[in-house]
């Protein structure tokens, strides 16, 4: 019997591979999805990601939803008793696992799971490490389309640099595969 896992999700290409990885892993069913979203913003607090399109992205997936709703510039302490009381929920219902998306940032990662172990919880990272490059030409391969939707600041110059893309203008372009390269 395969292991349910909830996935925390940004809405983002990284949490798209992160969760093709784990539905590709038999010993594992991803349950549902929770992500933060900013009240009055309603957006997805990580990515500025809309409401309405979280909540397409989840009835695609097929997929449950789980929101938590955070204040705008959220504090640590409320930001974490609002995710302690869903990752609650899940855990009574036999979810022991939690699944992120994360590649690099071993600060986050480390901050996840002690969080996580606090309520007996554990941390999944199916992507961790992974290079970008072969990410991004996997994602565009696998016939995902990856269109941003939101860029700050330097962010344009940044992304494309961060991920091998060339040509790609950011904020309202679609990841083609031959920016991809």
């Amino acid at each position: 019997m395969a292991e349910p896992v909830l996935f925390c999700w940004s809405g983002g290409k990284d949490s798209a591979m992160a969760l093709e990885a784990l539905r590709q892993d038999p010993t594992m069913s991803v349950t549902a999805l929770l992500a933060t979203v900013t009240e009055g913003y309603e957006r997805i607090s990580m990515h500025g990601v809309r409401r309405e399109l979280l909540a397409q992205q989840a009835e695609s997936l097929g997929l449950a939803l789980d929101e938590v709703r955070i204040p705008p510039q959220c504090v640590n302490p409320i930001y974490e008793a609002r995710m302690e009381e869903a990752l609650r929920a899940h855990y009574e219902n036999g979810v022991r696992r939690v699944a992120f998306g994360d590649i690099f940032l071993e600060d986050l990662r480390e901050y996840r799971e002690k969080n996580l172990a606090r309520i007996g919880m554990t941390a999944i990272f199916p992507i961790w490490k992974r290079d970008t490059r072969e990410l991004a030409r996997e994602l565009v391969a696998r016939g995902y389309r990856a269109i941003t939707v939101c860029v700050t600041g330097a962010g344009c110059a940044r992304i494309s640099g961060d991920y091998g893309l060339r040509g790609w203008e950011g904020a309202g372009q679609q990841l083609r595969r031959e920016d991809a390269g």
